[in-house]
């Protein structure tokens, strides 16, 4: 019998099959090259089993609409609040689910070690339905179990394989709920934002002007902070500066006045006068009081995203990945949790034991063990993980960098939750001039208890005399001083963490990724003290929702949804009804939005410029024979002012003129879109936002044109099947003469074959090579540097044959440091005559 074990990533996967085999596995790569099998023997429900290991790498599908609504130019947005979608694989080239059907099939049980959240058993079920119709028993969900852990360690690990249950589907459902909610309603405004408001200005920024219901409540807490403070009018106040001074120790002390400050002038020198002339203050009341500063409670995601962006100058998403990858190494325990209390059977020892070996606070840990620990302060549990807690030992020189830093403060923050109180004394000292009342505080530490893990919470000491009541104290001087009020500062990431929660904006894994996509999109700038300052566009976008429909920005409409999901997630609400009903809401709200469009628009028109005011002149229209403007503001894109016509551009690149060369179907001049030194796309702006031939997709350039004459498609170009992605095909890239590469047209590969430097000229002849049956390279050498014999400088040579030429692929592959032993006529096109001789070649798809 054979068990079939699943886990999220594939570091996971190995850390627990080495727990669960001792340590005695044998380990094959898969063949999608990112995921690994580990095999072991042992026993399952008392039979004798042989286990299988491995792992998925995130989320095997994603949701996304069917291909006829992914093109922006013909589909109406309000048509994807009904559209139809389906699921794609979410990284076709891991070839995910054809990797999991390969491993499943005919195992007799399947376990599911994905992470223990929603998004975990959302991914449980996407890996269900890739393999259940190969498992033994494809119709027996008996045999389908969910391991539930919270830590990679061995003791979590091994009980949670001894308490095996079952795969929540209502969780799942929530996410699905979640995803398409997002998805529709994201994607029609964010589609209609985007082509209206950047097909009007030029010096918008950014690549989308996106709506999210999630992204935009959390931009509008910035920019309502923002309008705080650009609203705030400061005011003047006047207020007594008081210093005593006491003779029998030669101490000088400020005393703080009892009515603070007076925003009156004349009331305030009124006190003045009045007490001007006064030489001494009498001491009416000595109040010693011993304080407490409590120890922390146990901690959360929420808190520690705070901790790590206000103490350690951590993005909230840099953070959680560093968490991850220490929960991944079993470092930590599982990251994401809302949960703030310790469970009753939390085993406290064990892990001090392990942090005494510790340099730093080992000597903590090891009184703590001693009988110093307190039992930890009742915090709040939410049902879902325990608190992020140490689950084993690790030293600076194990964990670089951010690793260590995220790794240390988790492990003092557990160490203080068991530490004692922090103890001090205050002392306040209430004095009397004539009528009005003053008074001073100081502070002693009597015990520094959990704030020694911590100084910088520390109490700061202020010492002050120890006076009697009815002592008479020197003045020093008194003074009128005058001041004025400050407005609020910017919203630190930690506060906008803290806003999101009290509202109920994202989760404790999505939080981090709504504040990285507002810093993303140009909506806000990350400021000093890591504080976030919206941007024009940012402002401009939420004081536009104010003007339409204020609930498209406010955290009101979200936090109702997120109620809804968890009912899902609960049982208590139905999936269908929940995405019906928000969908409609919606739907209505997006129409409104649509037809009032123009109120958001007057502010764009403020404060942003027209496409026909930005920019620089570029190349020629087709159609009109003028210049458009290249504007280079994100996104990149050219504007003919007499046409009205904007053309999408590549945006991974130097956008440059081609020599004036004109497509041979549009009229439209050429461009180079320069991506570094080595690689360059020829393209025509007409036919990259319009594919005039079938085998073309929308973005394409000249490369993968299959024009039959133009001299820049790769009929004209193209030399053979790509060897390394044996996808694309092998182009002869002349662009920038005399430099001279062979590319792959095949946008995901990084191939780039660079010709010998003594070149000047080269194209591709319509003879084909004798030996291999590739097209033939014309090439010209220079006059002083040709390797050809009696000094000839021209020849028709093969790439792939001629010493002179495959010694750049031999530099390709050492330099790329890969060792591919090809056939060549594997890759070249065969098409010779009866006799042998060379004919006119003929380019073919499937080559």
């Amino acid at each position: 019998m054979i068990v079939l074990m699943i886990a999220e990533k594939p570091s996971l996967a190995q850390s627990i099959a080495k727990i669960l085999s001792n340590n005695n596995l044998q380990s094959r790569k898969g063949f999608n090259n990112a995921c690994s099998i580990h095999e072991w023997s042992g026993k399952f429900m008392n039979y004798q089993v042989r286990y299988k290991m491995t792992s998925v790498c995130g989320h095997v599908m994603s949701l996304d609409f069917v291909p006829k609504y992914n093109n922006w130019d013909k589909t109406d947005p309000s048509e994807l609040f009904s559209g139809e979608t389906l699921k794609k694989e979410a990284t076709p080239n891991l070839k995910m689910p054809a990797f999991l059907e390969k491993e499943a099939r005919g195992v007799d049980y399947l376990v599911l070690w994905l992470d223990c959240d929603r998004e975990g058993e959302n991914i449980c079920f996407e890996v269900i339905d890739s393999v259940k119709h190969v498992l033994a028993k494809p119709n027996d969900n008996r045999n389908i179990f969910r391991a539930h852990f919270s830590s990679i360690t061995e003791q979590d690990i091994k009980r949670a394989m001894n308490n095996l249950g079952k795969p929540n589907k209502n969780e799942s459902l929530s996410v699905d709920a979640r995803q398409e909610l997002d998805l529709r309603i994201g994607c029609a405004f964010t589609r209609y934002q985007t082509r209206f408001f950047q097909g009007k200005y030029g010096d918008l920024d950014c690549n989308l002007v996106s709506y999210g219901p999630c992204q935009t409540p959390t931009l509008s807490f910035c920019v309502d902070r923002m309008d705080k403070i650009k609203s705030f009018k400061p005011e003047t106040f006047w207020y007594l500066d008081v210093e005593l001074q006491y003779s029998k120790t030669g101490q000088s002390f400020n005393v703080k006045w009892s009515r603070n400050h007076l925003f009156d002038k004349d009331v305030v020198y009124m006190f003045y006068n009045d007490l001007k002339q006064s030489s001494s203050a009498l001491v009416t009341n000595v109040n010693l009081q011993e304080k407490t500063k409590q120890r922390p409670i146990a901690l959360n995601t929420v808190e520690m995203l705070r901790a790590a962006s206000a103490g350690l100058g951590m993005s909230p998403i840099h953070a959680m990945q560093i968490a991850e990858k220490l929960y991944t190494q079993g470092y930590i325990s599982y990251p994401r949790t809302e949960t703030t209390t310790y469970a009753a059977n939390f085993n406290f020892k064990e892990v001090l034991v392990q942090q005494t070996k510790s340099s730093s606070w080992g000597s903590i840990a090891q009184d703590l063990l001693n009988g110093n620990m307190v039992n930890p302060r009742k915090g709040v549990d939410q049902g879902d993980h325990p608190p992020i807690t140490p689950t084993s030992f690790a030293s600076p020189e194990q964990l670089p960098g951010d690793l260590w830093r995220l790794y240390e403060f988790i492990t003092k923050h557990f160490l203080a939750t068991v530490s004692r109180d922090c103890k001090y004394e205050e002392l306040t000292i209430t004095f009397k001039i004539k009528s009005e009342e003053f008074s001073c505080c100081g502070k002693n530490t009597i015990e520094n208890g959990w704030t020694e893990l911590m100084p910088w919470k520390q109490i700061d000491f202020k010492e002050i005399p120890n006076l009697k009541k009815g002592e008479s104290v020197q003045i020093g001087h008194i003074k009128v001083l005058e001041k004025q009020t400050n407005p609020p500062d910017y919203l630190t990431e930690s506060e906008l963490i803290g806003l999101m929660e009290k509202n109920g904006i994202g989760t404790d894994a999505s939080i981090p990724v709504h504040i990285n996509n507002i810093c993303e999109r140009n909506y806000v700038k990350l400021e000093r003290d890591r504080r976030l300052v919206p941007t024009n566009l940012g402002v401009v976008l939420v004081h536009g929702y104010q003007r339409i429909d204020p609930e498209l920005c406010l955290p009101k409409m979200r936090s109702q949804v997120e109620e809804q999901l968890n009912l899902i997630a609960l049982g208590k609400a139905n999936y269908r009804d929940v995405l019906k009903h928000t969908l409609r809401i919606f739907e209505q709200k997006f129409h409104f939005f649509v037809q009032n469009v123009s109120l958001m628009d007057s502010l764009f028109e403020d404060s942003f410029s027209s496409l026909s005011a930005t920019g620089k002149p570029m190349s020629r229209c087709g159609k009109c024979r003028r210049f458009m403007k290249l504007v280079l503001s994100k996104p990149q894109r050219l504007y003919c002012e007499y046409c009205k016509d904007t053309y999408n551009l590549p945006q991974n690149g130097t956008i440059k003129l081609y020599r004036e060369l004109k497509c041979p179907l549009d009229d439209f001049e050429l461009l180079i879109n320069s991506i570094n030194k080595n690689l360059n796309h020829p393209f025509c702006p007409y036919c990259f936002n319009n594919p005039p031939f079938d085998d073309m997709k929308k973005g394409d350039g000249c490369i993968n044109c299959s024009h039959s004459t133009c001299t820049h498609a790769f009929n004209s170009n193209a030399l053979s099947k790509c060897f390394e992605c044996q996808n694309g095909l092998l182009i002869l890239d002349s662009t920038t003469p005399p430099k001279f590469r062979v590319i792959c047209n095949n946008k995901l590969c990084k191939l780039i074959i660079i010709l010998p430097d003594t070149l000047i000229k080269a194209d591709v002849s319509d003879d084909l090579c004798e030996n291999c049956d590739a097209p033939m390279l014309n090439i010209v050498y220079h006059k002083d540097k040709t390797p050809l014999e009696n000094g000839q400088t021209s020849t028709t040579a093969c790439l792939f044959c001629d010493n002179n030429l495959k010694v750049s692929i031999e530099n390709y592959l050492k330099l790329a440091n890969k060792k591919i032993n090809f056939d060549r006529k594997k890759f070249t096109h065969k098409h010779k005559s009866a006799g042998g001789r060379r004919k006119k070649r003929v380019v073919h798809k499937n080559w």
